[in-house]
């Protein structure tokens, strides 16, 4: 049995909290959320179901054995069809000089057309989504499950390739970008 074969026969279902908790407001939610701090994520698939980029905030690391991760993609983007057809998807972490190109695969560029790839240089991966050789890390994956939840579908990915460079990563917390900076240390 393969490793991630033992780690599927593992996972088990958990049981809902019951309905007795009112739902906070929608607006009370999205205000609060502005306050974290996320990464900013341009995912891209190609395949059969066509080539296509959206920005995304919600990436964060599943596993390390096997290496995995997860992007939440609103199932209105074209994007999130072409993913569970295609299944195959490219984080591009976004480097600090690449709020440009963020702005363009959210659908609000300065200049150009929207999700347009001619924003930038691209090179294929190894699954045949688009990288940014000079983005902060890439992360190429084969879906490994999809979990419709609310408006967004939640993908897990098991990563076949990765890239880092020494860029600084490009954030957004208060409807901003920005970017990490050091902390001193306390003496």
């Amino acid at each position: 049995m393969s490793t991630l074969q033992a780690s599927l026969s593992t996972s088990r279902e958990f049981k809902a909290v019951g309905q007795e908790f009112p739902t906070v407001d929608r607006g009370a939610f999205v205000g609060a959320m502005s306050g974290a701090v996320t990464g900013v994520n341009v995912i891209t698939t190609d395949g059969p179901a066509g080539t296509f980029g959206v920005t995304v905030s919600a990436m964060a690391s599943v596993s390390a054995d096997p290496p995995m991760l997860l992007v939440c993609v609103n199932r209105r983007s074209p994007a999130c069809a072409a993913i569970k057809e295609n299944g195959v998807f490219c984080v591009n972490l976004l480097a600090v000089h690449q709020g440009d190109i963020s702005d363009v695969f959210a659908g609000h560029p300065r200049e150009g057309e929207a999700f347009d790839f001619r924003c930038a240089e691209w090179q294929p991966t190894v699954t045949g989504s688009a990288r940014l050789p000079d983005a902060a890390s890439t992360f190429d994956c084969v879906v490994d499950s999809g979990h419709d939840v609310g408006t967004h579908t939640i993908f897990v990915g098991r990563v076949v390739d990765v890239t880092a460079t020494e860029s600084a990563p490009l954030a957004h917390c208060r409807r901003a970008y920005c970017h990490p900076s050091t902390l001193p240390l306390n003496s």
